[in-house]
């Protein structure tokens, strides 16, 4: 099945990459939360278990293909209402899996795992509206800073907070409460710019 930006029926490209994001969600829960020791990488006084290791790598190359399919549908004009539709459910799938994950690992606060979950959903929320009404929320530069940290204190919490421990820097902890700040900022940020959007009666 193929789709175009006529509304004709395709999965083209653009697409695949990203059901292909949301497949890999399962397989990083997997490799996260199943019990079964793989053993560990010993650094310094530290360990690393294999299995977030190979969590932590498969979550980078799922991270790496945002915004690579939105690029490859307008540069193709391939761009389509189920692209529209699944691009940002699997973002926001895969950052909120992780997320559940990490606090069942005791490994991340459920407040910060809440505020940024939460912010995403009613941000997609917005974006759902806008689309409805012919509209496009842009990406604010916000937006993207949210992105990074939310990324980096995934992989650095996966991590078990490695290079950082070695210096006995928690991190971990700075970068998780950045990232719930600036996502709950952006998500602010977002909705004043686009208040028009909001009915208000």
């Amino acid at each position: 099945m193929r789709m175009n930006i006529n509304g004709g029926k395709t999965l083209n490209l653009a697409n695949k990459i990203t059901i292909a994001r949301i497949f890999l969600v399962p397989v990083i829960l997997f490799f996260l939360l199943v019990r079964f020791d793989l053993g560990s990488l010993a650094i310094s006084d530290m360990n690393i278990s294999y299995a977030q290791i190979i969590a932590v790598l498969i979550f980078i190359i799922a991270a790496s293909t945002d915004g690579l399919d939105g690029y490859i549908a307008r540069k193709n004009q391939l761009v389509t209402n189920l692209g529209k539709l699944l691009d940002p459910l699997a973002d926001k799938l895969l950052v909120a899996s992780v997320l559940i994950a990490l606090v069942e690992m005791d490994k991340l606060s459920a407040l910060v795992a809440i505020v940024i979950i939460s912010r995403e959903f009613a941000v997609t929320g917005l974006r759902q509206i806008a689309l409805l009404e012919g509209k496009v929320v842009a990406a604010s530069q916000w937006g993207k800073w949210k992105t990074a940290t939310q990324i980096t204190m995934i992989i650095v919490i996966l991590l078990n907070n490695f290079p950082f421990e070695l210096i006995h820097l928690p991190f971990d902890l700075i970068i998780s409460w950045v990232a719930a700040i600036i996502t709950l900022y952006s998500g602010i940020d977002y909705f004043v710019k686009n208040k028009s959007l909001i009915p208000v009666e």
